[in-house]
């Protein structure tokens, strides 16, 4: 894909990428969702997107080369997407945005305990989250799976938070 470009700047190059409002949200949802189709990308996110932005951006982030599009092999008229490594090296940006974002922002218990986690467990767990997404993505062979995979920590943490939140706000028996 040609960019127009204003600089050779990094910052400025990295905003022309992800500077719009749905880019970044998008490869959340398949790096830390998992979603990979696009109904699930779709009615996955709560942010609500609408169908054709989504359908503008996964066609823009394929064009960029942080995404590649196949025929679904379970489901005849469905598309799966990857990630590519250039994606893929997004976790520990992402884990500092959201390290962040926990710090400046007003954000809620259960949205943010993935972020505490990522940020508490630091480049050990980011580099075992991106071997994990190299073998869903890229297929490459991943060294022996100890425990819960990231994703599944990440999740059962945010399911935690819900259910004490839930717990907290019922009244007494």
């Amino acid at each position: 894909m040609s960019m127009d470009r204003r600089s050779g700047c990094p910052i400025n190059l990295s905003l022309e990428v992800f500077g719009d409002r749905w880019s970044l949200i998008i490869l959340r949802d398949m790096i830390f969702g998992g979603r990979r189709h696009f109904r699930e990308l779709l009615n996955g996110s709560m942010e609500g997107i609408a169908s054709n932005i989504l359908a503008d951006r996964l066609k823009r982030l394929m064009e960029l080369g942080m995404l590649t599009k196949a025929d679904d092999p379970s489901h005849k008229q469905k598309a799966i997407y990857s990630l590519t490594e250039m994606a893929i090296t997004l976790v520990p940006i992402l884990a500092h945005l959201g390290a962040w974002g926990r710090v400046w922002l007003p954000v809620s218990d259960e949205l943010s305990i993935r972020a505490e986690l990522l940020e508490k467990g630091g480049q050990p767990m980011w580099d075992k989250f991106m071997d994990e997404l190299r073998h869903e993505h890229l297929g490459m062979p991943l060294d022996t799976m100890s425990g819960l995979s990231v994703r599944a920590t990440l999740q059962a943490a945010y399911e935690a938070v819900v259910a004490s939140k839930a717990l907290a706000a019922s009244p007494a028996a």
